[in-house]
């Protein structure tokens, strides 16, 4: 027992020695996390922070909170944190805000690092710099590409504040422009990756030439090959303090002096043009979808909307008159439509949600010839999260893409969170919680999603004034033949039980349901009931002597009202369930009926 107790504490010790101790700034919903824990179980998030302004409802936070638990997050505005109350950590990571520069704004428009959330950098400089003698001895940032070139006046002022900011704190910083698609990842998504290594950190002792480290060496080239662009090797010297750099800095050139692969030390600077070096598997949007009867009928496109979407996709030539009165053509070439299933996604943008037209929202053919949307698992696919990742209660459909739209490929995290564990302790690191690399195309539920909530999934109230909604979600569950005389029986109060949930799919949105129909085998469909609570429970509930304590999902149901006969349906999903709307199922007509009973 003692040498075993020895063995524990050895291995305690070893695991203590290579623990990375990790603070999240705009940490979303946790890209950075889930990225950096799918490299290693070795890097612990002690503190994250997540704060959306002018924003009353806390999407991302809430999520947060849901997937990892309440512990060391913080929910408050990052201008208002002491850098005291950050517990000191060896490695700081975060997205922070880019709307100012990013592609949604074209350059000569956005307001680069002086506009309203450009400045949040310098709440990253702020905490770096008060934490003194303790500041991380790593940093690992994320921003969109345009950051190299911001802003349209004064091309790469942005990027330089930053690197001589982080330069003048004692990193040594290295920086690459990466498409995740072209290192086999299921999305075409370009962005700015930036790790900087304390002076005084292992890391930073093995740099000893800084084309080397960038071309070979370092943890960027070992994450993510590259080759070098003929003509596009830049050096020089950033010179001069900050308001010297914002006001003069590359003042009157047209093009930015930073090339897409670099590396900064003691305000010298590295930089070439990289082109992507991969030969290995790709994932593609098509391996990332789920089967067509799992996904909600809104998500599909009606026939009489498909003529919009293929205007907004198509090439267009418009006439058009500036604010001072000049005329000019607006023109924009043809999209790929329907999305390519053989090749990875397009950019998610934050508009990908909502069932209104757009050139930018990603629309599939399915096997059945009809349209659709993506839905929002597809999307946390695509950003390489766990599938339903987004999911919950308070948060809207609309809201999860918007999220997605922000977000990071967790893919690319991971392969830099591998690289600079290996380069620190000089070994493999080793992850319980690996990053999934292929899909379920009928996915199921998990309820380790809710273990932390103890809040209903859903809760509906019955009006007043009794009423059938058509675009109200409807849920069909069928009823085993020992149950049906328990649904039969006239009683207006039942409890429905889903099957074990590894056999309810996982595309279902618990949170938008509100009626639910009991299909009886050769028969159909006739009675309506309100879901006024689903929740997680179990059989013993009510059969304690069968001791079957297996979770389940559990709608409390109460009886509104029937048709006058039994209406012939088809489950479509595992032959065991419908998710639809109730208009889908009965017309205008038979629900006005209804109502008038």
């Amino acid at each position: 027992m003692a040498a075993k107790q020895q063995d524990n504490i050895r291995r305690d010790n070893i695991r203590e020695a290579t623990r990375i101790r990790v603070a999240e700034l705009f940490a979303g919903v946790g890209g950075f996390r889930i990225g950096l824990e799918g490299a290693s179980d070795d890097y612990d998030t002690i503190w994250s922070n997540q704060w959306e302004p002018s924003t009353v409802h806390q999407d991302a936070s809430l999520i947060y909170q849901a997937r990892f638990g309440k512990r060391g997050h913080s929910n408050q505005d990052i201008n208002t944190v002491k850098t005291e109350d950050i517990p000191d950590h060896d490695l700081l990571v975060g997205g922070f805000p880019c709307q100012d520069y990013s592609v949604a704004a074209t350059l000569s428009r956005s307001g680069g690092i002086e506009g309203k959330k450009g400045v949040l950098w310098w709440q990253i400089y702020r905490i770096l710099n008060e934490k003194g003698d303790k500041r991380p001895d790593y940093v690992f940032f994320e921003n969109v590409d345009r950051l190299l070139g911001s802003p349209a006046k004064q091309r790469g002022r942005d990027f330089a504040i930053i690197l001589a900011s982080l330069s003048d704190l004692g990193y040594t910083v290295e920086w690459r422009v990466i498409n995740a698609a072209e290192y086999g990842m299921p999305q075409r998504r370009r962005r700015t990756y930036i790790v900087g290594y304390r002076n005084s950190s292992t890391v930073n002792s093995k740099i000893e030439n800084l084309k080397d480290w960038v071309h070979y060496d370092g943890v960027m080239a070992k994450a993510f090959p590259f080759e070098e662009k003929e003509k596009t090797v830049s050096c020089f010297t950033i010179e001069g303090d900050m308001p010297e750099i914002s006001a003069n800095f590359n003042k009157g050139k047209k093009t930015s002096p930073f090339g897409n692969a670099g590396i900064i030390r003691n305000r010298e600077v590295y930089s070439v043009d990289a082109a992507a070096l991969y030969d290995g598997p790709v994932m593609t949007l098509g391996g990332n979808l789920v089967d067509e009867s799992l996904v909600p009928e809104e998500f599909f496109i009606p026939d009489a909307e498909v003529p919009k979407w293929e205007y907004e996709k198509g090439a267009k030539k418009i006439n058009r008159v500036s604010k001072e009165g000049f005329e000019y053509v607006f023109s924009e070439g043809a999209m790929t439509f329907p999305d390519s299933p053989e090749a990875p996604s397009r950019t998610i943008i934050t508009g990908e949600g909502g069932a209104s037209p757009s050139r930018f929202k990603h629309v599939i053919k399915t096997p059945s010839g009809r349209y659709r949307r993506l839905i929002s698992i597809e999307l946390e696919r695509l950003n390489m999260f766990p599938d339903n990742h987004t999911l919950h209660p308070e948060v809207t459909d609309g809201r999860r893409a918007f999220l997605m739209g922000n977000a990071l490929v967790c893919g690319i995290v991971r392969k830099i969170g591998q690289e600079l564990y290996k380069m620190a302790f000089g070994r493999n690191p080793v992850s319980t919680r690996p990053i999934e690399m292929s899909r379920d195309a009928e996915p199921k539920l998990s309820l380790d999603l809710f273990a932390e909530s103890e809040q209903p999934l859903v809760k509906n109230q019955r009006k007043k004034k009794f009423e059938l909604y058509p675009s109200k979600h409807l849920f069909i569950g069928f009823v085993k033949s020992d149950n049906e005389d328990y649904f039969l029986d006239g009683n207006l109060d039942k409890l429905y039980y889903t099957g074990k949930t590894k056999s309810f799919p996982s595309t279902v949105a618990l949170n938008k349901l509100y009626y639910f129909m009991p299909y009886i085998k050769g028969k159909g469909v006739r009675d309506i009931y309100l879901i006024k609570v689903a929740r997680i429970g179990n059989k013993a509930e009510v059969h304690p002597e069968g001791n079957d304590k297996d979770p389940r999902l559990v709608f409390e149901l109460e009886y509104l009202t029937s048709l006058p006969e039994y209406k012939a349906i088809k489950l479509n999903i595992f032959q065991t369930y419908r998710d639809t709307v109730l208009g889908s199922v009965y017309e205008d007509k038979d629900l006005r009926e209804l109502k008038s009973k």
